[in-house]
């Protein structure tokens, strides 16, 4: 089974994050970054799949150079090669533009019978790029699985919501979206680590899918940043001295507020 899972390298949640100050975009210059937390647990149910069968799981990235860490940290987790669509009309693209790069990425390896993702990125936290790559693909998406089994031709998930559970199936080839409740992500070995050293990694360029620049980037882009500032700075809280009424005073206090 071959199975492409689409990963993104992010800014690393614990940071300081901000915008560039010359077009309102993501700055991922100044930030450490890191393979999304989401994505880890696409890679490992990938990973899991291929070892109680056979196949092999491909890590498939858009992004700078930089991105190029979210894929070596798959590899060490197990995946047998990557591929990077590094280019720099691609800044600025928005959830539209890069489903359709992974598309058009997909449909260049050739033969595919699963694709995986994460549920959203956890830097634009949108989640609508896997329903977008499986109608670019053609392919049945089944998201939010808290349980994916695959079993012949057929992916079955289990989808789990605030009052009810469902189970869903789709046909192979299909585009199945994993929640972090699914698995427990590996870390990687020494052994991996090392391994990952001689796994192939190919790069490609926006020519390389026949994609043309003015598909991608912010000029294309249906969402924009508009605007952007800095969050205030915390303030001291409030000191409420309990004098026999100070469960009256908290109760005033959290209805002013309408936290009540």
């Amino acid at each position: 089974m071959n199975i492409v899972v689409c990963v993104k390298y992010v800014p690393d949640a614990q940071a300081e994050r901000t915008f560039n100050a010359s077009d309102n975009t993501t700055d991922r210059e100044n930030v450490d970054g890191l393979l999304s937390e989401l994505d880890e647990y696409a890679v490992e149910e990938a990973l899991k799949i291929v070892e109680a069968g056979e196949g092999e799981v491909t890590v498939l990235t858009v992004g700078p150079d930089a991105a190029a860490d979210a894929i070596k940290k798959a590899l060490q987790m197990g995946a047998a090669k990557g591929v990077h669509v590094n280019d720099d009309a691609i800044h600025g693209s928005d959830a539209v533009a890069t489903s359709l790069v992974l598309a058009e990425a997909i449909k260049k390896l050739g033969d595919v019978d699963l694709v995986v993702t994460g549920m959203a990125s956890t830097d634009g936290t949108m989640g609508v790029v896997p329903a977008m790559l499986a109608e670019r693909l053609g392919l049945p998406a089944v998201t939010y699985a808290s349980e994916l089994t695959v079993e012949g031709s057929t992916a079955t998930i289990r989808r789990d919501g605030d009052a009810s559970t469902q189970t869903i199936t789709a046909t192979l080839p299909a585009l199945v979206s994993v929640t972090d409740q699914i698995n427990e992500p590996r870390y990687p070995s020494f052994k991996g680590i090392m391994a990952a050293k001689k796994k192939p990694v190919e790069s490609w360029s926006l020519a390389d899918l026949g994609v043309d620049a003015s598909q991608v980037g912010l000029d294309a882009a249906w969402t924009k940043v508009d605007s952007f500032s800095a969050r205030p700075p915390r303030t001291q809280g409030e000191i409420v001295a309990d004098e026999g009424d100070g469960g009256a005073k908290l109760a005033a206090f959290l209805t002013e507020r309408k936290f009540v």
